[in-house]
């Protein structure tokens, strides 16, 4: 039997930081009001030069350099997001050409906060069936470009980045060992966001204005929600880890999706379990929806929290409504050295990935323009004129 094992970790955030108090120049809320009902301090914020893309693809680069494998060994990518630049191509696609990962398929997958998990399961399964050997599975949002930065209930809560996790088959037990996917679809209109071709007229970007109100932007229901959340924590934890033989007491870490505190510690009390067996960092990246799994995870790794032969719990809940949940035998530790030599030859390498494409751009211009090949419109005004 084949085993998905996660083997290489790595997130970004903007370097640009949004406080609460920042927060409260732009709408009427402050730093103690915020922080006592979600547990959030700070968020960050992509410049104009960063894109869903970019960080996913950062977050890539540094977990593939973890994991000690180059982009070529790669053979699925799977990114889960709901704020693509485009509907197609995917964020995915574009991560493959950045890498230079020529042997890879590259997908999208929208399950909002629960994206990651879903991207793991789906992952995990390709390996385990012999389908890759090896894959990346990224969480990457900027949600900042979808928010109503006058409604108080969603701008407070979202802040932009990416994580992304290496998946690698091996016969040695562990890995992922169990996961379960939900959904509520009756849910969905409590938390939402519209695509852009909904809107009466084909504009791109929250600025857009119809009726003096934003459209494709973040809609919430947070009472609901709230409610919703605190409910499917404790249940998928508990049936998830069941369905891997084990008991709460074998579960050494849980890295929940990272919405608020509040959610957390009601999901602890019906776990019976000390709150300390969550780990948060929401207090400086705040809810940053697919990608929050995977960089909470690489701050855990940073933190010490985890050990060789952990059995750790990723669990996401969100729009759709969906929720998931993945038991994870952790059996490596981190190894993040690298000389300034090797970074600056990997450097070389996506550089060169780069130039690739954009030579492979250029050849399909250039043999378009030679080969003269009338278009399927001439064509037709040929047959026309006969």
């Amino acid at each position: 039997m084949t085993y998905a094992h996660i083997v290489g970790w790595g997130s970004i955030l903007p370097d640009r930081v949004m406080t609460n108090h920042d927060l409260a120049e732009i709408v009427e809320t402050s730093d103690e009001w915020i922080f006592s009902r979600t547990g959030i301090r700070e968020r960050r914020i992509a410049s104009e030069r960063e894109t869903t893309a970019t960080l996913a693809f950062e977050a890539a680069a540094r977990a593939l350099k973890v994991a000690d494998l180059h982009p070529s060994q790669v053979e699925l990518i799977i990114v889960a997001t709901s704020t693509p630049e485009y509907i197609f191509p995917s964020t995915a696609c574009r991560v493959q050409d950045y890498l230079g990962a020529t042997r890879a398929g590259a997908f999208d997958l929208s399950a909002a906060c629960s994206g990651f998990v879903y991207g793991l399961s789906m992952a995990s399964q390709s390996i385990q069936t012999g389908a890759v050997r090896n894959a990346v599975v990224i969480g990457a949002e900027t949600m900042s470009r979808v928010l109503d930065w006058q409604d108080r209930a969603t701008c407070i809560l979202f802040g932009d980045g990416a994580g992304a996790v290496v998946l690698k088959g091996s016969a040695v037990p562990g890995g992922v060992l169990a996961s379960t996917l939900r959904s509520d679809g009756s849910g969905g209109n409590l938390l939402s966001l519209p695509a852009v071709y909904h809107n009466p007229v084909p504009t791109l970007g929250p600025e857009y204005l119809h009726n003096g109100q934003q459209q494709n932007t973040v809609k919430m229901n947070g009472r609901q929600v709230f409610r919703f959340a605190t409910q499917v924590v404790a249940e998928s934890i508990v049936e998830t880890v069941e369905k891997a033989g084990l008991s709460m007491d074998e579960i050494s870490l849980i890295i929940p999706h990272q919405a608020n505190t509040r959610i957390i510690e009601t999901a602890a009390k019906r776990l019976k379990i000390p709150a300390e067996k969550f780990f948060l960092n929401l207090d400086k990246a705040a809810n940053t929806s697919a990608a929050s799994i995977p960089i909470a995870l690489v701050d855990a790794v940073r933190a010490g929290k985890l050990k060789p032969d952990d059995n750790i719990v990723f669990v996401g809940f969100g729009g759709g409504l969906t929720w998931a949940a993945s038991v994870v035998k952790w059996n490596v530790t981190a190894s993040d050295d690298m000389s300034l030599p090797e970074r600056e030859w990997r450097r070389a390498r996506y550089i060169a990935a780069r130039t690739r494409s954009q030579l492979k751009r250029l050849q399909r211009r250039i043999v378009d323009r030679l080969s003269r090949s009338p278009t399927p419109e001439a064509r037709l005004k040929d047959a026309d004129k006969k």
